[in-house]
């Protein structure tokens, strides 16, 4: 016997007389609005006001609950509105019991806390619409049962920067996903999480919206800027939570609606522009970078025949807040229109971030409100071709690592059998790193989170903390690196082991260590030097691990000081060094003796940032200066002209010879990253990545792989790794972990020399007193299999200073 809505009313009624409460008039107004429903042959569904709700309210509503199934109610829903008084777990329950028929969960305070949002994503919901409108996501982990859920709305979750690999897989159903004003950013981590959707048809990080004479905006008539605005304004728009037969409209590819936006397809170019970012940095461990201060522009063109593009103005909406605007005119119709991009998440800013979207995610429908047309897939696929590396070096498919080691056992016979199709997709089989290429293509294809393990020394007898300013792996032995502190201190660590294997203090002779360099063929040597001008030549065997004095020179020899020093580098035959700094002058060194041999005067317009030997000539050396310029020397010519001059249209940050010396790779402010033909500096590569306008973005770049892949790092963005072939990004690495409170900056990197796909990053942190890492980077072992507790308060943010 199914039960009518007057019934429940007086069920519920008696329940209040038996638990002694009176009767919630939100309640039974709900239950009156439910009947209005059913009479008008509309779908029967319940509204139930948590706001309205208090702890002593709870024992009939659930009694009320338990009769649900058997009821003419056919859906409920849950909504939160305003902070509210009823105990989180209350909530919880309160939902679960309504089980199958809860629709929607509508929650849009965080008054209920961290336990309230950890047990939801962990044992899950029966509703079919999730919106969860709050601050304390950082990272999205859902692990919970959510099996009917279809739609999921995470807007305005301003702390949300990144996803858990495995966060959507037990979303089976949902098909629209939207994550506006979030801080998500990273393309490549965002498509490996959101690919596990397989019925995700509609996604939105921002939307669009247009007005015009003719049509009426979706700009809010209040004209108010609170957040109730906001999200007024941002549900209006027809995407989340919208009927199913709404459905039909996206999935029609030949889909067109009257309003213009829906065929604006897509855009030629996408140039972030960031203007230089002021921070304001609290003291709690829950500080964020800001987002909000970013400017961003797009150029327009090529829409549609017979439409015109002008370079689109930001102006200051009746909200005050800048929106980006694109004026367009119809040549036909003499209708001029305005498009404004509101609520944008930071991911929507990258280069080309709408067709790596739909190329990455085929079976997508709407991307930010916008249909997604068959030209779009075309654009898009030829877009990514030309821009991204699905897999490194050039592979067009996954392929297992057990293959690729049988493939490897019968060489021979691979080669002779290989069809032409798989001489096309795949690395030339004949090349003797064709196998160790391939394995690297394969473990880096299944592994889109990489390992972030900032190097530890607990435990070690030295029982103190270090603030390392700049360091360099070991030329021959794999396991050692050096660093240099900024109190002055040389540590020599086993960085797989984590134990310190030499400590040098600073003895009051050094400031912070800005320049050091191995020598090769004395592997137990090498030169540091610091900003106050200090330079020493120390061998590490003669260094103990822990120093109980302040006297010894530690198998130390001491160089005439060079003022202001900010870069030392040895010749590849270990006899020469160079020294540079806050100066247009370089000073040369000789090894042996000891003795500084010769200052180059006047090299540079501006001081000298960085000076690098070449790998194998060792008279062969360049300079990276502040006036713009690279230039390449030979000690042979004596250096009073340079062998060529290359120029960048900032100042150079740095400059390093490729490992085999055919190139040098010059890195400029801003993310100015450009390869030069070592032997008569002409052009060969111009890395595509976008700037942001910041004249204090300072950018860092090295190779890695040998010389096929570059590393670039900047003060205000990812670790973007490029093919150094044909510049197409390859992945972008964001510096998150576990604890996101205290924002950091990339200081320095480097690629280990000995493994494929690994690298180093000096993560250095905003917040005064805060200590610098060194992050160790695996990209070919997910972070699935790392320690819990090996990332730790990692992320990007912007930094003011410069050096190598």
């Amino acid at each position: 016997m199914v039960i009518d809505i007057e019934t429940l009313e007086d069920r519920y009624i008696d329940s209040c007389r038996r638990h002694d409460v009176f009767p919630n008039s939100s309640i039974l107004s709900s239950l009156f609005k439910a009947e209005v429903k059913k009479s008008n042959h509309e779908l029967c569904s319940l509204e139930i006001l948590i706001d309205d709700l208090k702890d002593a309210d709870i024992a009939p509503l659930f009694d009320l609950c338990m009769n649900f199934d058997a009821s003419e109610i056919e859906a409920v829903d849950v909504r939160n509105e305003s902070s509210c008084v009823l105990n989180g777990e209350y909530a919880l329950s309160l939902m679960r019991a309504i089980n199958q028929k809860l629709r929607v969960v509508h929650l849009q305070d965080p008054s209920f806390g961290k336990d309230f949002l950890r047990d939801i994503s962990q044992r899950g919901l029966a509703c079919q619409v999730l919106t969860l409108r709050c601050s304390r996501f950082r990272k999205l982990n859902f692990m919970g049962e959510f099996m009917h859920i279809h739609t999921l709305n995470l807007d305005f979750s301003s702390s949300l920067t990144s996803f858990q690999e495995d966060c959507f897989n037990c979303m089976p159903n949902l098909m629209r996903l939207s994550m506006c004003d979030t801080r998500i950013t990273n393309l490549w981590t965002t498509v490996a999480a959101l690919s596990k959707l397989p019925s995700l048809i509609e996604l939105r990080f921002q939307y669009w919206q247009y007005c015009n004479d003719a049509v009426t905006s979706f700009i809010s008539s209040s004209g108010k800027s609170d957040d109730t605005a906001d999200f007024s304004l941002l549900d209006s728009v027809p995407f989340i939570g919208e009927p199913y037969t709404y459905t039909t409209e996206l999935t029609d590819p030949n889909f067109n609606a009257e309003d213009p936006l829906r065929n604006f397809y897509s855009f030629d170019e996408e140039v972030i522009n960031h203007d230089v970012q002021s921070m304001v940095e609290d003291s709690s461990d829950d500080s964020e970078v800001d987002f909000t201060s970013r400017h961003h522009k797009y150029w327009l063109s090529d829409v549609f025949p017979g439409w015109s593009s002008e370079v689109p103005l930001q102006n200051e909406n009746e909200d005050g807040e800048e929106s980006l605007q694109a004026a367009f005119t119809d040549s036909n119709a003499d209708v001029s229109m305005k498009y404004m991009s509101r609520h944008a998440s930071p991911i929507c800013y990258e280069k080309h971030y709408r067709e790596f979207m739909i190329a990455s995610l085929p079976n997508l429908k709407n991307l930010d409100n916008m249909p997604i047309r068959k030209i779009d897939k075309e654009r898009a696929t030829g877009i990514f071709s030309q821009y991204f590396e699905y897999l490194p070096y050039k592979w067009k498919h996954k392929e297992s690592v057990v293959s690729i080691l049988q493939k490897r056992e019968i060489k021979s016979v691979h080669n002779k059998v290989q069809s032409s199709k798989h001489r096309l997709s795949y690395p030339s089989g004949k090349s003797q790193y064709f196998y160790s290429r391939s394995l690297s293509a394969a473990k880096l294809g299944s592994s889109t989170w990489p390992i972030l393990h900032p190097l530890s020394f607990v435990g070690c007898e030295l029982d103190k903390g270090f603030h390392p300013r700049q360091f360099e792996y070991h030329p021959s032995d794999s396991s050692l690196m050096v660093f240099g502190t900024l109190d002055g201190e040389v540590v020599v660590i086993n960085h797989e082991t984590e134990h310190i294997l030499s400590y040098i203090p600073s003895l009051g002779a050094m400031n912070s260590v800005l320049g050091l360099c191995w020598l090769k063929k004395y592997p137990s040597k090498l030169i540091a030097g610091s900003d106050n001008g200090s330079l020493k030549l120390y061998d590490i065997y003669h260094i103990p691990r822990k120093v109980t004095g302040l006297h010894g020179n530690f198998g130390c020899v001491t160089f005439d000081e060079f003022d202001q020093l900010t870069s030392v580098h040895v010749n590849s035959m270990d006899e020469l060094f160079l020294a540079s700094g806050y100066s247009r002058n370089v000073a040369l060194y000789d090894i042996n003796s000891g003795k500084r041999l010769q200052v180059f005067t006047d090299m540079h317009r501006g001081h000298i940032n960085v000076v690098k030997f070449a790998n194998h000539s060792p008279s062969i050396f360049a300079t990276s200066s502040f006036d713009h310029d690279v230039k390449m020397w030979d000690l042979r010519q004596k250096p009073i002209h340079p062998c060529f001059t290359v120029s960048s249209s900032r100042g150079n940050v740095m400059v390093c010879f490729s490992p085999d010396d055919q190139y040098i790779l010059a890195s400029a402010v801003d993310n100015e990253v450009r390869q030069y033909l070592a032997v008569d500096g002409r052009l060969h590569l111009v890395f595509d990545i976008a700037p942001t306008d910041s004249s204090q973005n300072y950018t860092r770049s090295y190779y890695m792989n040998g010389r096929d892949y570059i590393i670039s790092g900047s003060c205000d963005e990812h670790i973007r790794i490029c093919c150094a072939q044909t510049g197409r990004r390859l992945r972008d690495i964001s510096l998150e972990g576990r604890n996101l409170g205290s924002s950091v900056f990339v200081q320095s990197l480097r690629g280990d020399p000995f493994r494929d796909f690994n690298m180093s990053v000096l993560a250095a942190y905003m917040r005064p007193g805060s200590k610098s890492k060194i992050v160790k980077i695996n990209l070919l072992a997910s972070s699935d299999h790392a320690n819990k507790d090996d990332s730790d308060d990692l992320r990007p943010c912007p930094f003011h200073s410069m050096g190598g």
